[in-house]
C-alpha cells in the first residue's frame, strides 16, 4: 500500500509556511490577511558531525542533488543520441578515490548502502539521474524544505502500490486510450484534442483524489487546458459520454429551453461530487477558453472564495497567528508546456501565489509536457533549460517524471501532495510525454517535426507499454486488460446509441446559485436600494471611526474623517467616496462580504476612498467598516494586488462566479489599463453566460474622463465595451444583456448601482465608467433624500433646470461631460437646450428615453455630445439606437477621429476643450 502521509491532519494544521520576513501592514492581521509564524529548523547535530566529518562526500552528494537532473533519462521520446558527463558530478572533482570509504549516515536517506565512493556514485545516479523520475530543488532558500524534499525524493522507492492499485491505475489508462480510439472511429473528422501519449496524468488525479480525502479535503478546484480533458471527465469525474456525443449530434449541451451559444467539448467542465475510497470529495473543474493558461486564475480566485465561505484559513474568526491557510480546499493548475512558459499570465499568476489576500495556501501544478508547442519544438518555445523554469521565480520544486512510468508519476503525485500539505507552497510536476497527432487528430506533425514523429509513430502507447509490463509481472493478465478495454468500448457504443434521447441535467443555479435565474429578456427591472437614513448615517459615521489610540494622518483627519461627518450630520454635499462607503457598509450589514481589489485600493488611486487607515507610528492597517457594530456580520477585504490587469481580474472573476452572495469589485488604476485584462474580459466576463451559464456579478470600476492626461490615462475605452455587448439596435434591450454598462454622475447614482448588483435576483457584470474629477467637484454631490427608501438607479436623468415648452433643442450625453455642458448653458444662458444624461448605456435605457423626451413638443434638433473621439466614446453605439427605436436624427458634437485617446499637448488639449462643449449650442 503507498504510504501517504507522515504526518497527521492535525499537524500539518499547526505548521505554518516557512516565508522570508514580509512587510504588510498589519502584524495583527485583517479580514482575509492571518500573518505567517516562522518556522523554527535546526539540522540534527549527528547529521551535522557525518556532514563536517565527510566535507567533500558531501559537497560530492549535493552536487548530485542540484545537478543531477541534467543526466536524467526521463524523455520517452529523446531524439537526443549522447550524453555530456558533467565534472561536477566526478568524485574527482571532490578529490574523492573511488574506492575510499564513505558513511552515507547523515548523507542520504532511506535504506541504501554504500560502502565506498563508487558504490554511492552508482546509488545517487540512480537516484538522481534515473529514467523515472528526477528533482529540482537546490535553489529553494529555505533548509528545512531542501532537507524534507531530499529525504523524501530519496525514499521514493520505498512507497509501493498494491497490484490492486496497480490494475486501477491501468483501467484507468486503458479507458483513456478506448475513449480516443472510440472518438476516431465515431467521429473522424472532429478536433477532440485527446490525450493519447499523456494517458498518464489519469494516474496523476487517481493518486490526487486518494490523497486528498486521507487528509479530509473536501473541495478540489482544478484548471486545466484542452488536451486530455474529455477522457479525464468520462473516466474518472463522472461525466456522461452521451453528453459529448449529444453535443458533436449538433445539439446543445445545455437543455432545449437554455437559450445560449454554448461551447466546444474540449471546453466541457464537470462540477460534481466524487466518491473516493469511501469519502465524499466535491470536484470543480473551471471553465476553459482557448486561450491557454487564462483559466488558472480563475480557479485560484475560485479556491479563495470556497476558503472564505468555509471561514477557515484567512477568513476565520479565530485569534493568534495557526491555521493561516484553510485546509479543506485544494487548488491543481494543469499546464501545457509550450504555454506555460509562453504566456504571461502564468508569471503574474505565481508572483500573487503569496501575496496577501491572493494567496491560497499553495497551488499543486502538472505540465503536461508534450514537448511541442502547436509545431514548434519545445527548445525553440522558451530560452530556458526546462519548460518549468518559471516554477523557480518562486522557489517551487520541480520533480520531472517520464510519463512512461505512471507508477512514478502516482509517487511523485503523493509526494508533491505532502509538500503542499507540509509547507503550504506551490509544488510542480513535468510531465514528459509527447502528441501522438499533431495540434489536434487532423493535423500532420510530420510536416515539421519528422524526427520525434518518427519515434512516436513506431512506438507502443503508454496504456499499452504499462498493461503489457502487468501482464509480464503476472498482475494483470493480458485477457483482462482486453476485458477492460472492450467493455469500455461497449459501454461508450450504449451511450451513442442513447444520446438522441439524452437530456442534459440543469448544471446552473444549483447550490448557492439556487435562490438565482436568468435576467428577464424583454424589460427592464427597477430595485429599491434606498436606507433608512438614520442607518446609513451610522455606518458613514463607523467608516470613519478608529480607536483612541490610533494615530490617524492629521490630513486624513482633517479632510477625510472631520469633512466626511459633517456632511452626513447635515445630509448634504454628500461625495463620491462616502456615497461608495455608505453602499458597501450597507451590504456588509445586511450579511454580504464585499472585496475591493486591485492596485492601490485601500486609498484609491485619487487618495479619496481611504477605506483603509494606516497608524502613522507603528504603520498597522485598520479597516473602519469591519468594526461596525450591529447587523448580519459582512466584512470588507482590501486585496492590493500585483501590478497585474489580466491575472488579477481573472482571480477575482474567479470569485465572482463562486458566491453571489458576494460583491466582488476590482478597480483599474485608470481605465484603459484594463486593456491588459481583455483576454478576461472577453472569454470570461462578457461572454461566460451566454457559453457556459454562468453568471456573475463582478464590477468593474475603470476610471475615465479626458482632463489632459494625454493617450493613456484618458480613455477606459468604453466603445470598446459597448461592442462587446449584445444590446440590440433595433428592438428594446431587457436586462438579459450579457454585460451592463453604466457612467454614473452623481454620487447616489453610483451607491443605488453598487447596491443593484446583490439586490435583484439575477447577476450581471457590471462596467462603471468611473470618474476622476468628480469625485471631488461640488457639483456632483448628494444629498440624503437621494438615498432614503423607494429611491433607485435611474437608468435616465432627465434636465430639471429648462422648461419644457421652451425647449427647441435636446442635448443627450453620458458621465462627466455633462457638468461641462451645463456650466456651458449658464454662460450663453441658452435656456431653450435641455441636457439629458443616459447614465446606463448598456442596456440601452429607451423606455425611460422616450418618457424623457416626451415632455418636449418643440423640440427642433437632437445632439449626441461627448468628449471622446468620433471613433469612440458611446457615439456609434447610440446612434443607431436613437435613429432606429426614437425615430429622429441625431446630430454628432465632440472630437474628430483620431488613432490615440487624446493629445498630450497642453494647448491643444484646452483648444478642443473648449470647441466640443460650445458646439453643440452652436450647431
Amino acid at each position: 500500500m503507498l504510504r501517504y502521509f507522515a504526518y497527521s491532519e492535525a499537524k500539518i494544521a499547526k505548521l505554518p509556511r516557512p516565508l522570508t520576513s514580509r512587510s504588510y501592514h498589519s502584524k495583527k492581521g485583517v479580514w482575509g490577511y492571518k500573518p505567517i509564524a516562522q518556522r523554527e529548523f535546526q539540522v540534527a547535530e549527528d547529521v551535522r558531525a557525518s556532514r563536517n566529518s565527510q566535507a567533500n562526500v558531501y559537497r560530492f552528494v549535493e552536487a548530485f542533488r542540484q545537478h543531477g537532473h541534467k543526466l536524467a533519462s526521463v524523455n520517452p521520446i529523446s531524439i537526443r543520441t549522447s550524453q555530456k558527463e558533467l565534472q561536477e558530478l566526478s568524485p574527482a572533482f571532490y578529490g574523492l578515490q573511488t574506492q575510499e570509504t564513505v558513511r552515507i549516515a547523515g548523507l542520504l536517506s532511506g535504506p541504501q548502502v554504500a560502502q565506498n565512493v563508487a558504490q554511492l556514485e552508482q546509488l545517487l545516479k540512480d537516484i538522481y539521474c534515473g529514467s523515472s523520475a528526477s528533482a529540482e530543488f537546490s535553489y529553494v532558500e529555505d533548509i528545512e524544505e531542501r532537507e524534507w524534499l531530499a529525504k523524501n525524493f530519496e525514499s521514493l522507492d520505498q512507497q509501493q502500490l498494491e497490484n490492486s492499485e496497480r490494475c486501477e491505475i491501468a483501467e484507468l489508462l486503458i479507458k483513456s486510450q478506448a475513449w480516443d480510439n472510440f472518438m476516431a472511429i465515431k467521429f473522424p473528422t472532429v478536433k477532440r484534442y485527446g490525450g493519447e501519449g499523456a494517458e498518464s496524468m489519469l494516474a496523476f488525479f487517481w493518486q490526487l483524489l486518494r490523497d486528498s480525502v486521507q487528509v479530509n479535503i473536501e473541495h478540489v478546484v482544478l484548471a486545466m487546458p484542452h488536451r486530455g480533458r474529455t477522457p479525464l471527465q468520462a473516466a474518472l469525474l463522472n461525466m456522461r459520454p452521451a453528453k459529448v456525443f449529444r453535443k458533436l449530434s449538433g445539439a446543445s449541451e445545455f437543455t432545449e429551453d437554455v437559450e445560449a451559444m454554448s461551447d466546444v467539448i474540449s471546453h466541457f467542465h464537470v462540477s460534481e461530487q466524487l466518491e473516493i475510497l469511501g469519502k465524499k470529495l466535491n470536484f470543480s473543474m473551471v471553465r476553459n477558453p482557448s486561450h491557454l493558461e487564462a483559466a488558472n486564475p480563475v480557479a485560484m480566485g475560485k479556491t479563495r472564495s470556497k476558503q472564505q465561505t468555509r471561514g477557515e484559513g484567512a477568513f476565520s474568526t479565530g485569534s493568534g497567528q495557526s491555521q493561516p491557510f484553510g485546509q479543506h480546499v485544494l487548488n491543481v493548475i494543469l499546464h501545457g508546456d509550450a504555454a506555460f512558459a509562453g504566456q504571461g499570465i502564468n508569471q503574474e499568476c505565481l508572483n500573487m501565489a503569496y501575496v496577501p489576500h491572493f494567496e491560497v495556501g499553495g497551488s499543486l501544478h502538472l505540465i503536461v509536457n508534450n514537448q511541442v508547442g502547436f509545431t514548434t519544438p519545445g527548445d525553440r518555445g522558451r530560452s530556458t533549460a526546462y519548460t518549468s523554469d518559471l516554477a523557480k521565480s518562486i522557489q517551487a520544486p520541480v520533480f520531472h517524471v517520464n510519463g512512461d512510468d505512471p507508477e512514478a508519476l502516482a509517487r511523485i503525485t503523493n509526494l508533491a501532495f505532502r509538500y503542499q500539505r507540509e509547507f503550504r507552497k506551490d509544488i510542480f510536476i513535468d510531465l514528459n510525454c509527447f502528441r501522438r497527432w499533431g495540434h489536434n487528430e487532423l493535423d500532420d506533425p510530420t510536416f515539421t517535426n519528422p524526427l520525434v514523429y518518427k519515434i512516436v509513430h513506431q512506438r507502443q502507447s503508454v496504456p499499452d507499454l504499462y498493461a503489457q509490463q502487468l501482464a509480464q509481472e503476472q498482475v494483470l493478465p493480458e485477457s483482462r486488460a482486453k476485458e477492460m478495454r472492450d467493455e469500455y468500448m461497449k459501454y461508450l457504443g450504449e451511450e451513442l446509441a442513447l444520446a438522441p434521447s439524452y437530456q442534459p441535467p440543469p448544471a446552473y443555479f444549483e447550490k448557492q446559485w439556487k435562490d438565482l435565474q436568468l435576467a428577464p429578456s424583454k424589460e427592464l427591472t427597477y430595485w429599491d436600494t434606498g436606507l433608512d437614513y438614520s442607518l446609513l448615517h451610522y455606518i458613514g459615521q463607523q467608516s470613519v471611526t478608529v480607536p483612541e489610540d490610533f494615530n490617524i494622518h492629521p490630513h486624513l483627519l482633517k479632510t477625510h474623517v472631520n469633512a466626511r461627518r459633517k456632511k452626513l450630520e447635515n445630509g448634504v454635499k454628500i461625495d463620491w467616496s462616502t456615497a461608495e462607503a455608505l453602499a458597501i457598509g450597507s451590504l456588509m450589514y445586511q450579511g454580504h462580504n464585499v472585496r475591493i481589489s486591485g492596485e492601490d485600493v485601500g486609498r484609491g488611486t485619487f487618495s479619496h476612498r481611504h477605506a483603509m487607515l494606516v497608524d502613522q507610528q507603528n504603520n498597522e492597517m485598520f479597516i473602519p467598516l469591519n468594526s461596525m457594530e450591529g447587523g448580519n456580520g459582512g466584512k470588507l477585504e482590501l486585496a492590493h494586488s500585483i501590478l497585474s490587469e489580466e491575472a488579477v481580474l481573472g482571480f477575482e472573476y474567479g470569485m465572482a462566479i463562486d458566491n453571489p452572495n458576494n460583491l466582488i469589485i476590482w478597480e483599474a488604476q485608470f481605465g484603459d489599463f484594463a486593456n491588459g485584462a481583455q483576454i478576461i474580459i472577453d472569454t470570461f466576463i462578457v461572454s461566460g453566460e451566454t457559453k457556459w451559464m454562468e453568471s456573475n456579478a463582478l464590477v468593474m470600476l475603470l476610471p475615465h474622463g479626458y482632463d489632459g492626461a494625454a493617450s493613456e490615462h484618458s480613455s477606459c475605452r468604453i466603445e470598446r465595451f459597448l461592442q462587446l455587448c449584445d444590446s440590440k439596435e433595433t428592438s428594446a434591450d431587457g436586462d438579459s444583456v450579457n454585460v451592463h454598462i453604466v457612467n454614473p454622475t452623481t454620487p447616489a447614482q453610483y451607491y443605488h448601482v453598487l447596491r443593484r448588483q446583490l439586490a435583484r435576483n439575477f447577476r450581471k457584470p457590471l462596467v462603471v465608467v468611473a470618474p476622476k474629477t468628480l469625485l471631488r467637484l461640488p457639483a456632483a454631490t448628494s444629498s440624503h433624500e437621494d438615498f432614503q427608501p423607494g429611491t433607485l438607479f435611474h437608468n435616465v436623468l432627465g434636465d430639471t433646470t429648462a422648461k419644457p415648452e421652451q425647449v427647441r433643442k435636446v442635448i443627450l450625453c453620458s458621465g462627466k461631460h455633462y457638468y461641462n455642458l451645463t456650466e456651458e448653458r449658464e454662460k450663453r444662458q441658452a435656456y431653450d437646450t435641455a441636457i439629458v444624461r443616459l447614465e446606463s448605456l448598456c442596456p440601452f435605457p429607451i423606455q425611460e428615453l422616450r418618457a424623457q423626451l416626451a415632455q418636449y413638443g418643440n423640440v427642433q434638433s437632437f445632439v449626441w455630445s461627448q468628449e471622446e473621439h468620433r471613433n469612440m466614446g458611446a457615439w456609434t453605439f447610440v446612434r443607431p439606437r436613437f435613429e432606429n427605436l426614437i425615430g429622429q436624427q441625431l446630430h454628432y458634437c465632440g472630437r474628430c477621429e483620431a488613432p490615440t485617446p487624446a493629445t498630450g499637448i497642453g494647448k491643444v488639449h484646452k483648444r478642443e476643450v473648449d470647441e466640443i462643449v460650445a458646439a453643440p449650442f452652436e450647431l
